[in-house]
């Protein structure tokens, strides 16, 4: 009998940093003419149920896409932005047992980025975590929904909020994605773009790109 293919999750894009290097909020960052946001979604858009984006702030994005702040006060970092992805999907979609959560700055990120991501996670029912490059990219991610009150328990107790510390407590899966060989050199599908200068460097990577 085939198993039937896991849904598609919904998504959380994470924009809640304060974003000091680039010196403004990363949504309205433009990228080849285009606000970095847009990016970011074209690369998920049809590996996901839904979207929504967390800021702390009043953010310009596209017409019905929901924006949402932190379930949590005081700017606790990804983490925060991870439990309000995890209770936002239990309070939007019921039947989602994961939900995909991806950073704000990342305009790259792979086409089957679910598909591989949900493999390693419904094989044994874990969170699966991206990574590339011998480097693991905690903050994109396919999270177990029913995790939020452990989260919720880790951010509130004496431990640096960090995610791979919250990693460590948990089940998890890592998933590695290769580097793209590209005229302009290899691409990371997870660069981040923290500065004016990682910025430059996406432009190039965009001009020789299919």
């Amino acid at each position: 009998m085939t198993t039937p293919k896991p849904r598609h999750p919904p998504a959380v894009i994470l924009a809640g940093g304060q974003s000091r290097r680039m010196g403004q909020n990363k949504a309205g960052v433009m990228l080849s003419g285009r606000p970095l946001i847009d990016h970011v979604i074209a690369r998920l858009v049809a590996q996901v149920s839904a979207l929504a984006i967390n800021a702390a702030e009043p953010v310009a994005v596209p017409p019905g896409m929901p924006v949402i702040a932190d379930t949590v006060p005081g700017q606790r970092g990804p983490l925060a932005g991870i439990l309000t992805a995890m209770r936002y999907a239990a309070e939007t979609d019921p039947d989602a047992s994961h939900v995909l959560t991806a950073p704000i700055d990342s305009p790259f990120l792979p086409l089957d980025l679910v598909d591989r991501l949900a493999a390693a996670a419904h094989a044994d029912g874990a969170s699966a975590i991206a990574a590339s490059a011998g480097a693991l990219h905690p903050v994109c991610g396919l999270w177990r929904v029913d995790l939020a009150d452990r989260l919720q328990a880790f951010l509130e107790g004496p431990e640096e909020p960090r995610v791979k510390a919250f990693l460590k407590t948990q089940m998890m899966r890592s998933v590695d994605f290769p580097q793209l060989d590209t005229p302009a050199g290899p691409l990371d599908p997870f660069l981040n773009l923290n500065t004016p200068a990682d910025l430059e460097r996406a432009e190039t990577f965009l001009r020789v790109l299919p």
